[in-house]
């Protein structure tokens, strides 16, 4: 399991990377054309907002993977060890129905409607921007997954204790 998601890491990490590269190359060539050339790129803009959307939601994911995501955990990290573990598991548990329910089956049906929609400037349909609701819900519900099983297996720990902010 451990492989599996460390090969996923690499994976989001690189996608997030290329994302990243093409929104810098399109978000350039968009101000080029309009500053430089005084004739705004049609495409570019509606090309920087889907890849960033891609990008962002597979940021999310990478960062899940990492229980990188804020957390208010002051309550948490009052409570006995044993009690921690629940709360961790729950929050995790509650993580895996969102991901299920908003991003991969609402996710689906949205991509489904998305489809009979033309992009405006550049070709394909609104289905494909959708597409990364339920790509990114399938691996954030795999991490809540593996997260749940490493906590129970005692791999990770229920609750962060070292925090910067309380050395502040």
């Amino acid at each position: 399991m451990r492989a599996l998601k460390k090969a996923s890491d690499r994976v989001l990490a690189t996608a997030c990377v290329a994302l990243f590269a093409i929104l810098i190359v399109t978000v350039t060539w968009q101000v080029f054309t309009r500053q430089v050339l005084n004739e705004p790129s049609s495409w570019s803009e509606e090309l920087a907002k889907y890849v960033f959307v891609w990008l962002g939601m597979f940021g999310a994911a990478l960062v899940f993977s990492e229980r990188g995501h804020i957390a208010v955990d002051v309550v948490a990290r009052k409570l006995p060890e044993p009690i921690q573990r629940v709360v961790a598991v729950g929050v995790q548990l509650i993580v895996l129905v969102f991901a299920g329910l908003t991003l991969v089956w609402g996710g689906l049906r949205l991509t489904a409607v998305g489809w009979g929609q033309s992009l405006t400037a550049l070709p394909g349909h609104l289905g494909l921007v959708y597409l990364v609701m339920p790509i990114t819900g399938v691996i954030i519900a795999y991490y809540a997954l593996y997260h749940v099983a490493s906590i129970l297996r005692r791999d990770e720990v229920a609750v962060e204790t070292d925090h910067t902010a309380e050395e502040v």
